[in-house]
């Protein structure tokens, strides 16, 4: 058995940034630390650091007043920022910033008028963050059927938005839908799908055919780790979107030459490795990595949490 292992696969920069910044702040801040939502959509991330003495909330009624709470990477609405104000919380921004850039660009389209569409899937934390930046101005669509229903009081003054970690086909069919039926509308000059998710899927699409089977290692509350089992599917191997090697099958492998692996943004190396691990004892297999784009992105620590920690010591000599 051959595997072909995906480059780039897990962690984006907007994970590292949020799972370094929550490392940080425990270590400042000792257990208890609050965040609302899970750092990052994947159940391996989560587990550790509640072993760490991380809670995790859904309302801020469940942080004790004056307490250090962290924003997970998906964002939050205005109404949480203004939550955490009026209960003293010390806040600690971790959203991704290409989640920060969509929720701009949801403030600036409602000040200036616009009907916001916004393409996303129902119940998703950063879809709840993002509409909570114009909740009156802002309609969610997940499909193009949805767009077929939409009715607006004004079709020239309509811009669409897209969570951050959609498929880039099934959001290209929704935007084509709505530039048929509302020839106006605006959008952002630069994408909203950030560049992981795209690069990811992107590896996929390229390297799937070349296999009988492709593991995808991620949670199944994460939307970009779906989406990427659903691209693999779609391309002709059995797909499986897993959390860890505890959920491997050994009859998915019966007869299988090629296996695919890869991670979504917010899975871990480790779990990839013991995987491929199982692979090699179970079946003998080797391992051929493939690239198909480099990644040199690195978001900075949010400023909140940099103006705590101490500043790093320089082992530059004087004169």
């Amino acid at each position: 058995m051959k595997i072909i292992l995906a480059n780039p696969r897990g962690f984006c920069a907007g994970v590292n940034m949020a799972i370094e910044s929550l490392e940080r702040a425990l270590d400042f801040f000792g257990a208890p630390l609050y965040v609302y939502h899970e750092i990052v959509h994947n159940k391996y991330v989560v587990e550790r650091f509640l072993r760490r003495g991380t809670v995790f909330v859904e309302s801020l009624e469940q942080v004790p007043e004056g307490a250090p709470l962290l924003y997970s990477a998906h964002g939050v609405s205005p109404q949480i920022r203004e939550q955490a104000r009026q209960r003293n919380l010390r806040a600690i921004d971790a959203t991704c910033p290409l989640v920060t850039k969509v929720h701009l660009e949801a403030v600036k389209y409602a000040r200036e008028g616009y009907t916001i569409i916004l393409i996303g899937h129902e119940g998703h934390d950063e879809v709840i963050g993002t509409m909570g930046e114009a909740p009156d101005r802002m309609i969610l669509v997940e499909t193009a059927e949805d767009v077929e229903r939409l009715e607006v009081a004004d079709p020239s003054k309509i811009a669409y938005l897209t969570q951050t970690t959609l498929s880039v086909d099934d959001a290209n069919q929704v935007i084509s839908a709505l530039r048929k039926k509302f020839p106006l509308i605006d959008n952002p000059p630069k994408d909203d799908i950030c560049y992981a998710t795209q690069n990811r899927q992107e590896a996929v699409r390229e390297l799937a055919q070349q296999a009988e089977v492709v593991l995808v290692l991620g949670s199944q509350n994460s939307s970009n780790s779906k989406r990427l089992a659903e691209i693999a599917k779609g391309l002709g191997p059995h797909s499986h979107l897993i959390d860890g090697v505890a959920e491997i099958c050994a009859e998915w492998f019966e007869g299988v030459e090629t296996v695919l692996i890869t991670a979504g943004a917010s899975a871990p190396e480790d779990v990839v490795q013991e995987c491929i691990e199982y692979l090699q004892r179970t079946f003998g297999a080797t391992i051929q990595e493939e690239w198909v784009r480099e990644e040199n992105v690195h978001f900075p620590l949010p400023k909140s949490l940099r103006e705590l920690l101490p500043a790093p010591v320089s082992l530059a000599g004087s004169d």
